[in-house]
């Protein structure tokens, strides 16, 4: 996507042009120019993530932080297979899933049949915006959200978050099942209050 598109910060070093390439090879010598720039084209997609993993935003600007350390020391393993901004992106989802794996979380269980059946008046989704919808996402409890963000934001497959999460497939299924009617349920709640 980025290949050989140029980047450009408007304001920054007197308007400075860097391709790609440049701004890796900056970031690859250190070059504190060249990080800063990294950093501000990617730093507001990057926390999006990170606030949709963490726990609170103290936790996702952990989960940020880290992740540059670990983008700027290993830049040099970068191939041009795909985007920078998915490579980035793909970071800081690790960054997160190391995190939560050093500071344990459960897989909640829902009894079904307090659980209704939702569903969600496609009005109301429209008039959610990102922040509503990312601190629904936030009150999820840990095992839902982790698997909700896998699969449905990141693309992940059952086999492959159950390999990520040490899991089995079957408890991921479960886990994304019980966080979308809980999404819904959630979803209503807003709409019975805006009315």
């Amino acid at each position: 996507m980025y290949g050989i598109m140029y980047l450009s910060i408007a304001g920054f070093l007197n308007q400075q042009v860097l391709t790609e390439q440049e701004l890796i090879k900056g970031c690859i010598r250190n070059d504190s120019t060249s990080q800063r720039m990294l950093f501000e084209l990617f730093a507001g997609g990057m926390m999006t993530i990170c606030l949709r993993y963490a726990r609170n935003r103290q936790e996702a600007e952990d989960i940020l932080q880290e992740a540059f350390i670990r983008a700027f020391k290993y830049i040099h393993q970068f191939r041009h297979k795909g985007s920078l901004e998915g490579w980035m992106k793909c970071i800081a989802v690790n960054c997160a899933l190391r995190l939560l794996q050093r500071n344990p979380f459960h897989f909640e269980e829902i009894r079904e049949e307090n659980s209704t059946k939702a569903f969600v008046d496609p009005e109301v989704l429209s008039n959610l915006n990102e922040e509503d919808l990312l601190k629904l996402i936030s009150q999820l409890p840990d095992g839902y959200r982790m698997v909700f963000n896998l699969f449905v934001m990141e693309g992940y497959n059952h086999d492959e978050i159950a390999q990520l999460l040490r899991i089995k497939p079957a408890t991921s299924r479960s886990q994304l099942s019980k966080a979308r009617k809980l999404l819904q349920e959630n979803i209503n709640n807003i709409q019975l209050i805006r009315k």
